[in-house]
């Protein structure tokens, strides 16, 4: 590895950061990665505490800050959080079941300003929306949220968690989110984590999501600046993006985004930009409701605590994100893969299914040119 100094010196600030401001939700959510319940949970962030972890943040950058949950909206010091977040300078993102919007609260986050706010639907029918959601009525209250936040001229993103039990509907999700007024939609690619687990069957099988990012990559060209598709937990859709272009020239090199995406990602305050693939610990972190930060939301595995260390020194000194920055420890196919520097691989799939944050994406099917080429000898 590196001198841990001279790695300091080229870290590069963080793109995105989520916080799960409060782990509390008043919905039941069957994919849910925090297991969250209705109830008061020990060791949250304190307002103080979360006003100067801002402060950290700014001291290593100017990131897209995504507060989330649990159900952010239950937290009644939000809007002094998003206040103060946008007051530093930093670009908010608020992210919700929309079940707790009001035209009251739809106003507010206008005023603050937030700059998008996103609402998870994850079935274009109100029974299994209801049922996936662990709650009566949670389609409606979601959908009447979402037209408080377009009356209140609040940007809204659609995003739908993809399993064996929607997949079938996604193109009926797409229209929702064409109807709803969306500037853009996020098929998040289940990491089975938290309550999650237990959908562990309906994961869908990795061909499945191969064509699925396939038929996203077709319906960005054709839709265009309509709407803005970014799939999450979902790397290796930049693969599929150069495989379906043709486009190998620097691959094997950086990459700063070469897609024929709508001019969209260029305004926003970049809140539609794309990279690459997988950015945990390298331009993308999470901090839970205690202070804990991760790589993502998804990857169990602490990088250290706001409540012990700077968000900067957590950022630029710890283990865990070194190693995921340097692409060269990647084990298996990913390791060997020409495509790592643009996909890299979920990490948090691969500690999942394997212990091992470092191993293969065991939900991508490519086989990389060095292990074609080693079967042909």
């Amino acid at each position: 590895m590196t001198d841990q100094s001279q790695n300091n010196k080229s870290v590069a600030p963080p793109r995105l950061v989520a916080w799960e401001i409060t782990r509390r939700c008043n919905l039941h959510c069957s994919h849910c990665r925090a297991s969250s319940e209705n109830a008061a949970y020990e060791g949250e962030l304190t307002t103080e505490e979360i006003l100067s972890v801002v402060d950290g943040i700014c001291q290593v950058g100017s990131p897209i800050l995504i507060l989330s949950g649990g159900e952010p909206l239950a937290r009644q010091d939000i809007f002094t959080i998003a206040d103060y977040a946008a007051s530093k300078g930093l670009r908010v993102a608020v992210g919700t079941n929309g079940t707790l919007l009001t035209p009251e609260i739809a106003a507010r986050l206008k005023k603050v300003p937030v700059a998008r706010v996103s609402v998870s639907i994850d079935f274009p029918y109100p029974e299994l929306q209801d049922r996936f959601r662990g709650a009566h009525g949670a389609f409606q209250t979601a959908m009447k949220g979402i037209e408080y936040l377009r009356e209140a001229g609040v940007e809204i993103q659609i995003n739908s968690t993809i399993t064996r039990q929607n997949a079938s509907y996604i193109a009926a999700l797409l229209d929702l989110a064409l109807n709803a007024g969306a500037v853009a939609f996020h098929p998040f690619m289940l990491v089975p984590t938290g309550r999650g687990k237990n959908l562990g069957n309906d994961e869908l099988p990795a061909e499945e999501y191969e064509r699925i990012l396939s038929w996203i990559n077709d319906k960005q060209i054709e839709l265009g600046e309509k709407i803005f598709f970014k799939p999450t937990d979902a790397p290796h859709y930049w693969r599929i993006i150069h495989q379906k272009k043709g486009n190998m020239q620097n691959v094997s090199g950086s990459y700063h985004g070469s897609q024929q995406m709508p001019s969209r990602q260029q305004q926003h305050h970049g809140i539609n930009a794309m990279t690459r693939g997988c950015l945990a610990g390298s331009g993308f972190c999470f901090i839970s409701h205690t202070g804990r930060v991760q790589g993502c939301g998804y990857l169990d595995v602490e990088a250290g605590n706001v409540k012990k260390d700077s968000f900067k020194d957590i950022w630029t000194r710890s283990p865990l994100f070194m190693e995921l920055r340097d692409l060269s420890l990647l084990k298996g196919k990913c390791g060997i893969c020409e495509f790592k520097k643009l996909c890299g691989g979920c990490r948090a799939r691969a500690y999942e299914m394997t212990g091992d944050y470092l191993g293969p994406e065991p939900y991508c099917i490519y086989e990389p040119a060095k292990m074609k080429e080693h079967t042909a000898l």
